[in-house]
């Protein structure tokens, strides 16, 4: 079984992203233990307004940095402020080293954003304390804050899985796209939908494919 780090989005936390990746847990189930972690930042809610992931009724919001320094976030905001986000390196690194060792990260949305910031960290710091091998980022996109800017400067190495949707009307698909020029050889899933994680017939088969090396490069180990 691998061993997957799981990162929400921006207004999720551990518990409502588990709920929201119940489809994709029962295609995994016989690959992959999946271990949830929240972001350390609160999120002010949100009154009468449609929130990024649809209605969620939990007031325990948070996300893994704000774009603003009235502790809100805009994907699209090019600006120069990432308040909470040393806080959230702390947190995913702490993950890594007491939760794991782990095999992949699995996120989502501004949560790919953070996986991906910290995949730059990893190749700037190899035998450091981000120690994975893979990485699955849906709806993911290039951080626009400009202190984040350094962590894409070294071509990401570590092998990625991109999965965005046609429809996607909270990250654009075009953004997901963007992403992709900072990873070497990167592989892409594109479904017709919008901003879920997609968990039908031929998506499924693409997460299994992608995972089947390292489950046999596992099994490898295993057996020696």
């Amino acid at each position: 079984m691998l061993k997957i780090l799981c990162i929400h989005g921006y207004r999720q936390n551990d518990q409502s992203f588990r709920e929201r990746t119940g489809a994709l847990r029962k295609v995994l189930k016989k690959y992959a233990d999946l271990v949830f972690i929240s972001a350390p930042n609160q999120v002010p809610p949100l009154e009468g307004a449609e929130e990024e992931n649809g209605a969620t009724n939990n007031a325990d919001q948070r996300g893994w940095w704000f774009s603003a320094p009235d502790d809100s976030y805009m994907a699209q905001d090019y600006t120069e402020c990432c308040k909470g986000y040393d806080e959230s390196v702390e947190v995913i690194k702490k993950a890594l080293i007491e939760q794991g060792p782990f095999d992949g990260i699995l996120a989502f949305s501004q949560g790919a954003t953070m996986v991906s910031l910290i995949c730059g960290l990893k190749e700037q710091e190899p035998d450091g304390p981000y120690q994975f091998d893979f990485v699955i980022l849906v709806a993911g996109f290039k951080s626009r804050q400009k202190q984040h800017d350094s962590l894409y400067l070294k071509p990401i190495t570590t092998p990625s899985l991109h999965v965005f949707g046609d429809t996607d009307k909270v990250i654009p698909k075009e953004m997901s796209e963007d992403l992709l020029q900072y990873f070497v050889e990167p592989k892409v899933l594109e479904h017709a939908g919008g901003h879920f994680i997609p968990v039908s017939g031929p998506q499924k088969k693409a997460y299994i494919e992608f995972l089947q090396p390292f489950i046999d490069k596992k099994k490898e180990q295993e057996t020696k």
